[in-house]
């Protein structure tokens, strides 16, 4: 169903780590089997359409909740359930406010052939899904609604980008080269990390931002880094270790691919701030660029943001803990919510998280980041990370892809932005 996209601001308390469709789709593939005897998620009992959640000037009710809830547990989705499910519902209604304002609504026609495209994928029809959710309880409107949020938003992204993604067949060439065999490239970049912790913050930080992606030279650059960046890489002039082009957000990658050394991304969003990259070296590896890279990941967050005490407990994790399967059970008193593990496309990784998990191999971590509101330290380990060979692609299939990776960087975007400007208040459990 083409894109949606995730982001984080320092309004609301969780981050989204995975879109919807990517969500369900990975769920779906290792989830469709046995589904029967699996029950819904608990819902609140005691008011069922109490508030969860305002966003702006829309509730989301504890029923939405355990819907959801229900449904990513029919689908298997890895995680903290209740989390992703408040992510993916507050999304969704900044996505559908954003729809509202443009005047964008979908058909009836255009829901059931979103549907029908969905489960089809799986050698299933609209009417025998909807059998097998209705085993867990959960109403057909839920998918429904599910599929006709994607839609609209996906529409809302092509209406307000189609005109300005311009794909030059300099670039496809580019492309097509590194799905060669032997052509798989991996960089060195430098980065510059802005803060931003409100709108007018992120006018700011764009501006600035905007001016470094003029910077042309690398002493200018790792100058700029040390003055002004807020990424712990600042120590070291922004500098960061060899990365595979191939373990990087594809809409980074997209622009890193036609950079000369020594030039600058445009501006990307990340967590409360901005970033850019700048290209210091690019080489060839013996090996063919994967057509997919997927990342299991997992993420402890320890209290204390950057303190001394919370940076002493990951320096002791990190001398106890081999691999992901090793954090379980060292952290004192730590909950799902405080431990995360998911398994995603590189390309619905946070902007951050994917930078610093494509300079680990598995079983390192890295402390190099905190989380949105700044309160806790992110322990981030990488799991293990699997590449897809490339299949043979048209050129038209090939500016097609790209064309749907600007837009997804123009998703993330936008998203952030609604995000950052948003009235979002979490109710207390009922």
């Amino acid at each position: 169903m083409g894109f949606l996209s995730q982001s984080k601001a320092h309004h609301h308390k969780r981050k989204v780590t995975a879109s919807a469709w990517t969500c369900a789709a990975s769920g779906l593939v290792f989830g469709l089997v046995s589904l029967v005897g699996l029950g819904a998620a608990p819902a609140q009992a005691q008011n069922i359409f109490a508030p969860v959640l305002k966003i702006n000037d829309s509730v989301i009710t504890s029923y939405e909740l355990s819907q959801r809830m229900a449904f990513l547990t029919v689908l298997r989705a890895p995680g903290n359930i209740r989390e992703l499910a408040l992510k993916q519902l507050t999304d969704e209604t900044l996505q559908q406010q954003a729809a509202k304002s443009a005047g964008v609504s979908v058909t009836a026609e255009e829901v059931l052939a979103g549907m029908s495209e969905f489960t089809g994928r799986f050698n299933l029809k609209v009417e025998d899904f909807n059998k097998i959710i209705a085993q867990a309880d959960v109403a057909p409107e839920t998918f429904r609604d599910f599929v006709s949020n994607g839609l609209a938003w996906r529409t809302v992204i092509r209406q307000r980008w189609q005109g300005r993604i311009n794909v030059t067949e300099d670039e496809i060439d580019r492309q097509l080269s590194l799905t060669a065999p032997g052509q798989n490239v991996r960089v060195l970049l430098s980065e510059i990390v802005l803060p931003a912790e409100n709108p007018e913050a992120m006018q700011d930080a764009n501006a600035r931002a905007s001016q470094l992606s003029d910077i042309t030279t690398l002493g200018a650059f790792a100058a700029e880094a040390r003055k002004i960046s807020v990424s712990p890489s600042s120590r070291r002039s922004g500098r960061l270790d060899w990365t595979e082009l191939s373990d990087l957000p594809p809409a980074i990658a997209a622009q890193i691919v036609a950079l000369e050394p020594g030039r600058v991304t445009e501006p990307f969003p990340v967590q409360n701030g901005v970033a850019v990259f700048q290209l210091r070296a690019i080489e060839e590896v013996d090996r063919p660029t994967p057509a997919d890279v997927t990342v299991e990941y997992s993420a402890l967050m320890i209290p204390g943001g950057r303190s001394a005490e919370a940076l002493a407990q990951a320096a002791e994790i990190r001398a106890n803990t081999d691999s992901c399967n090793d954090l379980f059970g060292k952290f004192p008193g730590s909950t799902e919510a405080q431990i995360q593990r998911e398994s995603v496309p590189v390309g619905d990784l946070p902007t951050r998280y994917a930078v610093e998990l494509a300079q680990l191999d598995e079983g390192e971590a890295s402390t190099a980041l905190t989380s949105a509101n700044g309160q806790n330290l992110v322990y981030l380990m990488l799991c293990s990370r699997s590449r897809e060979l490339p299949e043979d692609v048209s050129r038209e299939q090939l500016k097609i892809r790209l064309q749907n990776q600007r837009l997804q960087a123009f998703s993330v975007a936008y998203l952030e932005e609604l995000r950052a400007a948003a009235f979002i208040e979490e109710f207390d459990a009922q």
